[in-house]
C-alpha cells in the first residue's frame, strides 16, 4: 500500500490597486503546491457584468507567453521561476482595462514537453 500527502494548490495574487490612465500595473501571482514549470499558467479578466475574457498563457520555466490576438500590444506575461512567481504587466492602461484579473493553473501536466526534455538529456549522456 502506498500512502501519500497531497499539497494544497495555491495561486496567491497581488492586491487590487487603482491606477490612472497611461500608468503601468504589474500585477503577480505567486504559485506553492506544486512544480509551476510542470502546469500552463493562464490569466484571464473580466469586467463588471462581462464573461471572462481569455488573456493568454505561459508555458512556465521556458518565459514563452501565447496571447488573445486583443491582447498582444500593451500585456506581457512574465516569470520568475525561483521565487515561484508569475506576472502580468499592461502598459498604458485605459478605462477599458477596469477588471478583476485572475491568474490559473491549466489542468493538464506538460507531459509531452517534459518527455521530450527528458529524451534530450538522456541522449546527451
Amino acid at each position: 500500500m502506498t500512502t501519500g500527502v497531497w499539497s494544497e494548490i495555491r495561486l496567491e495574487q497581488s492586491p487590487s490597486e487603482v491606477k490612472r490612465p497611461g500608468e503601468t500595473v504589474k500585477m503577480s501571482c505567486i504559485i506553492s503546491g506544486f512544480d509551476m514549470t510542470s502546469f500552463y499558467i493562464h490569466w484571464i479578466r473580466q469586467k463588471p457584468g462581462r464573461a471572462l475574457e481569455w488573456i493568454g498563457w505561459m508555458s512556465t520555466g521556458s518565459n514563452s507567453a501565447s496571447y488573445a490576438s486583443s491582447f498582444q500590444s500593451r500585456f506581457s506575461m512574465t516569470e520568475d521561476v525561483p521565487s515561484s512567481t508569475q506576472f502580468l504587466q499592461i502598459q498604458t492602461l485605459t478605462a477599458a482595462d477596469s477588471a478583476v484579473y485572475f491568474c490559473a493553473r491549466d489542468d493538464t501536466v506538460r507531459t509531452v514537453e517534459q518527455l521530450h526534455k527528458n529524451l534530450q538529456r538522456e541522449s546527451a549522456v
